[in-house]
């Protein structure tokens, strides 16, 4: 064909056929000139090609001399011959075919070649493959890796299979961690996940005070004492009534400061590690995985514990001696009247997780709970409270780990927009929930990637407001609007502050984004949006400056509940009335909740999930407008139903 007296013409066959041929070339060593040496293997091929394929080669290459007798000479040691075989076949070919059992030799070698495309491709077939039997093998691996998209995926098919693989070989293998926990007379245990935030607690304080390495811990079984104020203690601290008050607030995120020993950065001996970016175990990774309550009163865990995967076993038993005395002892209330089985029975029921920085939001009738993080491990799963049987089920799990984000209701499906995956501080990336078929999809991704921003409806659109930058947490003015028809998005008018973890929602055709943070100084100023004029205006202030408040709407007014005003979790709560423009302070929460999650369920405001400055939560209370005050009981959230 000619157009306009130009010649055209496409060879369909012979792209193919130059490939087939170079690759020839490249086995019998014909024109080559890069010598590649394996561990001992010698392999041939162009530079030209590998260059095109491998940034690492394409680094060595341009920094290289003049090589001799114009064939350069690059070393591996660390290589397996066949995979990088494999790789060299890809690079001229594209295409990747490996045994299975090569696999991961294959995505060992990319990873050094800086090839990402063949590095994803190795890791989706790894968890295809994966089942119960080879889940701690893989992520054994992932982990040497430094692959936290394949570590987060792995993790999550842990959580979910985790008492059939806690029956596998490898699992059996770990090093464990037995503990036996003597319980204050008429107290129980705390949920999974806020157990095991206190048990990684105790392990760092033991390490630190003691400077022992954790194999001493694994020696024998360790006797612990969970007192009435709810705190962990070293059997022998009880023993000795030492038990301290303010010592678990200086230990909670002992990982992220120096250790004052220098027997704290020996080199843990146990095999199952988890690496830092140069391959190497990371020594102050501490990461709660995943548990489960085998029995009444038996828990399995599965846990990083200063870099080594550990089995944490753990008993509870009811303790033979009395609370010490510098243990603060239970008040008696009405609330405290009935027994102790009684009482359980009518608390609300709580998360299976603890979270904190998750999204909530109210759909058909029911709380849903997504995503989060716990002890700086994000998650995926997400949870859905029915008021109805006051219990709590899993709904189909997020694609993508993400915390620091918020949730909204458009057009009957769930949206979830930025965040973090505990890897990457700011994504771009959102998805969709469909309650009809119970799964998520993947929406058009932000412009800017952010974190902590707020995310309401308004008009039948999707409204992303503020947030953190990509290049640290100095907040953002940016107001972005999504049309789920068109799926695009669009820019609105800029803030008049900058904000991240602020609280935002709708009321009354307006948008309002409340308090949060310019840079780490906490705001009790309130900005309200008219879409007719595309224009922010300040409106009254809060009475206490906050980020990381949950927000929701009530009887045409915004509840604004606990978050943190820069030294301490919040338990406060204040109301904004539009009508006049003015706060007014309401009951506060039984316990204080910074980034918790808040939605009004079935005409009552509920607070779900997390971090009271101590410990990240699971538990969840209700708001009685007649008393005034914040329930966690049954009833606050049943008498108000009906």
């Amino acid at each position: 064909m000619i157009p306009n007296g130009c010649l055209v013409f496409e060879d369909e066959s012979f792209l193919d056929s130059t490939v087939a041929k170079m690759n020839a070339l490249r086995k019998s060593g014909q024109f080559c000139d890069v010598r590649l040496q394996v561990c001992g293997h010698e392999l041939m091929a162009h530079r030209a090609v590998l260059a095109c394929c491998s940034p690492y080669l394409f680094e060595v290459f341009n920094s290289e001399a003049e090589p001799q007798g114009g064939i350069s000479l690059v070393k591996f040691d660390d290589l397996n011959p066949e995979a990088v075989e494999i790789l060299l076949n890809y690079a001229y070919t594209a295409q990747l075919k490996a045994e299975r059992d090569l696999v991961r030799s294959v995505y060992s070698a990319a990873k050094k070649l800086k090839m990402e495309r063949v590095k994803q491709i190795c890791g989706d077939y790894l968890l295809s493959k994966m089942d119960c039997q080879s889940a701690i093998a893989y992520r054994n691996f992932a982990s040497s890796m430094s692959d936290g998209r394949l570590l987060g995926k792995i993790d999550g098919y842990i959580q979910e299979h985790l008492l059939d693989i806690s029956e596998k070989e490898d699992f059996l293998k770990l090093p464990r961690l037995k503990l036996e926990v003597m319980l204050e007379e008429n107290l129980n245990l705390p949920s999974n996940g806020k157990l095991y935030s206190k048990v990684i607690s105790w392990v760092q304080r033991s390490l630190w005070e003691s400077g022992e390495p954790l194999e001493k811990l694994m020696d024998e079984v360790q006797t612990l004492y969970y007192s009435a104020d709810h705190k962990l203690h070293d059997g022998r601290a009880v023993e000795e009534a030492e038990v301290s008050g303010s010592e678990d607030d200086h230990i909670q995120f002992v990982q992220q400061k120096k250790a004052p020993r220098e027997s704290l950065q020996k080199q843990p001996s146990a095999a199952s590690t988890s690496s830092s970016p140069n391959g190497q175990p990371n020594k102050h990774e501490w990461k709660y995985i995943a548990s489960e309550k085998t029995n009444n009163s038996t828990y399995l865990c599965l846990a990083v514990l200063r870099g080594v995967l550990c089995v944490i076993s753990l008993h509870g038993r009811s303790s033979p001696h009395s609370s010490p005395s510098t243990t603060p002892c239970l008040q008696k209330s009405r609330s405290l009247e009935a027994s102790p089985d009684e009482l359980t029975d009518r608390l609300l029921k709580p998360m299976h997780y603890a979270r904190s920085g998750l999204g909530t939001a109210e759909l058909d009738g029911k709380l849903i709970a997504a995503g989060g993080y716990n002890r700086e491990e994000c998650l995926r799963t997400v949870e859905c409270y029915d008021p109805k049987k006051d219990c709590w089920t899993f709904i189909a799990p997020m694609r993508t780990p993400r915390a620091r984000f918020q949730m909204a209701v458009l057009m009957g499906q769930l949206y979830v927009m930025g965040g973090s995956n505990g890897h990457s501080d700011e994504l771009s990336c959102g998805e969709m929930y469909d309650p009809r078929a119970d799964e998520w999809t993947r929406v058009p991704e932000l412009r800017t990637n952010r974190c902590n921003a707020g995310v309401c409806t308004l008009h039948n659109r999707l409204l992303v407001v503020g947030g953190s930058d990509p290049c640290g947490q100095k907040g953002l003015k940016n107001c972005d609007s999504f049309d789920p028809v068109t799926k695009t998005w669009t820019s609105c008018a800029p803030l008049n502050i900058r904000r991240h973890q602020a609280a935002v929602c709708e009321l009354d055709g307006f948008v309002y984004v409340i308090g949060g943070a310019e840079s780490w100084n906490c705001l009790n100023s309130v900005e309200r949006f008219n879409p007719e004029n595309n224009t922010w205006t300040l409106v009254s202030p809060m009475n206490v400056a906050r980020r990381g408040a949950g927000v929701a709407v009530h009887e045409g007014k915004l509840f604004v509940v606990g978050g943190f005003d820069g030294s301490r979790a919040l338990s406060c709560v204040e109301v904004y009335d539009p009508a006049r423009n003015e706060w007014r302070m309401l009951g506060s929460m039984t316990t204080a909740r910074s980034n918790a999650g808040v939605a009004v369920l079935n005409g009552v405001v509920c607070a779900v999930g997390g971090f009271d400055g101590n410990d990240f939560l699971n538990t969840m209370e209700a708001y009685d407008p007649e008393t005034n005050e914040w329930s966690a009981c049954v009833e606050a959230l049943a008498e108000l139903e009906e």
